[in-house]
């Protein structure tokens, strides 16, 4: 089955088949086989004990009717006392082993559920930027969710209801063949198998409904955490009322679909108990005409009726069970989906870690595209020498940030290769190649957490001293000092609270306290004002002093002191050299210099 998902933008194809899916959940369940062995071990003690205690209550009536004409009270109270104790007994142990069997499976169905959201957790961070460009963040946390809670479905409905409702019939039939007429027997399974038939058919018709209402309700909440993450955006353009009709939309197609989920569903309870009724009635005709014949005694009457309506109360579930067992199939598999997608960038089976020296970098005739059609970047060369500095700058769309995800190798080149230390990034893993570069991007991004951990970010390890000494090298330690937390002060979603300026230097700090062999700066100053950018550049030109620096800039003033700068134009580069070469050259990067320049003489106050 292949289906486009509008909800995450990908195309769903269903992973396994019905038993592939639980062949794929084994291995999460085997290592616990010992206690699973003895969790079905109590359901079966569990259904025994409940199959046992309507003959214990047929004995007690047959042993009433028998003692009725005796004179001796005490006789006839005696036996009755021990069957009334065996009785309750019995109700207890099958309540007590279903208790058990709980105990014991729920340690299992829970570790299962870590494991798997956490092989879903990590997967999905191994997967290359185009997924996560092209996935809605909503949707897909909303599969990890409803699949990891489907898991605990399929044990429950599996174990908990099926399997047992599977032991009880086998024992109530096996039963009636041994000790009544056939008929019994015969009624039974034709009940049974009508009322499974029924279900399936009305209930696969009720799944379109289910289906719809899950698309929908995911297609709401992917709107609602989309309009909420965009806040400010919203507020900015004044559409609220726009994003509430947009959901409202959304959550009125729910209704209709859930309404005719619900009167589905009472077609489906109506019909399921016309079939218990039918079958409880004929069962107990036959039971009666045994009554009058003399075959059969009250307490077999009493006997057949509990044993129909204790077969058949669970029976009443069997729709939502099988609804809810084909749902949580596949939403589980919607996690095996999201696992079988493949990285388009992977470590090579004989990848290394990076053995990092002087951190050198060099692209060697580097070409790329997101998409074939439309080529980005052409035969890029350039070198950055051990411990020096070279930026990059151009107009927007020239290719700038592109380099960056090429050497972090977010993508691979589709021609040439990108080097460090002579070593090719591509036969490297991938870990040890972004533990050696530091970033400081142009969208900084923090947790909702505190700032200081959001600085030690860039090494969880960091002692607050660390932490506090990277601050100051990106000139926020004061500011931080200044809020009433101080470090302690929680950023926000998204990290919202501070400006843009702010959070560019809390990414500064922990870019430093990483203490990476190459250190890149993507528009690092974009959101900074004149003075503070000022302020910012001394800083970095002493964090660049010593350390292997790429800067992708477009702001001039911001890279003069580069050991070489490079200017890109639609996806080449066209001119190389030092700040004053550069002018002297009266090229692109001339022209580039003199507009931004005479933009700054127009800015200052006369």
């Amino acid at each position: 089955m292949r289906r486009a998902d509008s909800r995450s933008g990908l195309v769903y194809q269903r992973t396994f088949d019905n038993l592939g899916i639980l062949k794929a959940l084994l291995p999460y369940f085997w290592s616990w086989r010992g206690r699973i062995s003895a969790a079905l071990l109590c359901l079966l003690i569990a259904k025994l004990s409940n199959l046992v205690v309507p003959l214990l209550f047929k004995k007690i009536v047959d042993y009433f009717l028998l003692v009725s004409n005796q004179t001796t009270e005490l006789l006839a109270l005696s036996v009755p006392v021990l069957l009334l104790c065996a009785y309750a007994t019995l109700r207890f142990c099958s309540t007590l082993f279903v208790e058990l069997r709980e105990l014991l499976f729920i340690r299992v169905t829970q570790n299962a559920m870590r494991q798997l959201a956490l092989d879903v957790f990590n997967h999905l961070h191994v997967l290359s930027l185009k997924f996560h460009l092209d996935r809605q963040t909503g949707a897909v946390a909303r599969d990890i969710d409803r699949g990891t809670r489907s898991l605990a479905s399929l044990v429950s409905y599996g174990l908990y209801s099926i399997l047992p409702t599977l032991v009880e019939v086998g024992l109530v039939v096996t039963y009636f063949v041994l000790n009544y007429e056939i008929w019994f027997a015969v009624i039974t399974l034709v009940a049974l198998i009508s009322y499974v038939i029924f279900t399936i058919v009305i209930t696969q018709w009720r799944i379109r409904f289910r289906r719809t209402m899950n698309e929908l309700d995911s297609k709401a909440n992917a709107q609602a955490i989309d309009a909420l993450l965009n806040y400010e955006t919203v507020k900015y353009f004044g559409n609220e009322v726009f994003e509430a009709d947009r959901y409202n939309i959304s959550l009125m197609r729910y209704e209709k679909a859930a309404i005719q989920s619900q009167t589905s569903l009472s077609l489906l309870n109506m019909g399921q108990s016309l079939i218990i009724v039918l079958a409880v009635f004929m069962v107990l005709w036959r039971s009666s005409l045994g009554v009058v014949t003399g075959t059969m005694t009250l307490g077999d009457l009493v006997l057949v009726n509990a044993m129909m309506l204790q077969l058949y109360m669970p029976l009443n579930f069997l729709g939502v069970v099988y609804r809810e067992l084909k749902q949580a199939l596949t939403d589980v598999d919607r996690l095996f989906f999201l696992l079988g997608i493949k990285p388009e960038v992977s470590d090579c089976l004989d990848a290394q870690p990076l053995n990092l020296m002087g951190a050198g970098v060099r692209f060697s005739g580097v070409g790329f595209a997101y998409d074939v059609r439309r080529p980005v970047l052409h035969d890029i060369s350039f070198e950055i020498p051990a411990g020096k500095t070279v930026a990059v700058v151009g107009e927007s769309g020239a290719g700038k940030s592109t380099l960056v995800r090429l050497l972090f190798r977010f993508y691979d080149v589709s021609a040439g290769s990108i080097q460090i230390d002579g070593q090719d990034i591509r036969l490297v893993s991938q870990r040890s190649l972004r533990q050696a570069i530091g970033i400081v991007p142009q969208d900084t991004v923090l947790f909702n957490d505190t700032i200081a951990n959001n600085i030690a970010y860039g090494r969880v390890d960091a002692t607050q001293a660390d932490i506090e000494e990277a601050a100051r090298l990106a000139h926020i330690h004061h500011f931080i000092m200044s809020l009433p937390e101080c470090y302690e002060t929680r950023v926000g979603e998204r990290g919202l609270k501070l400006s843009g300026g702010e959070k560019q230097r809390v990414a500064i700090a922990r870019a430093v306290l990483k203490n990476p062999g190459v250190l890149v700066f993507d528009e690092a100053s974009s959101a900074l004002d004149t003075h503070s950018e000022q302020i910012i550049q001394m800083q970095l030109q002493a964090l660049c002093s010593h350390r292997t620096t790429l800067i992708i800039a477009h702001r001039l003033s911001t890279v003069i002191h580069a050991d070489i700068i490079l200017v890109m134009k639609e996806g080449r580069i066209v001119e190389r050299g030092t700040h004053q070469v550069l002018l002297n050259a009266g090229g692109l990067y001339a022209k580039m210099w003199e507009s931004q320049q005479s933009e700054v003489m127009m800015m200052e106050p006369n």
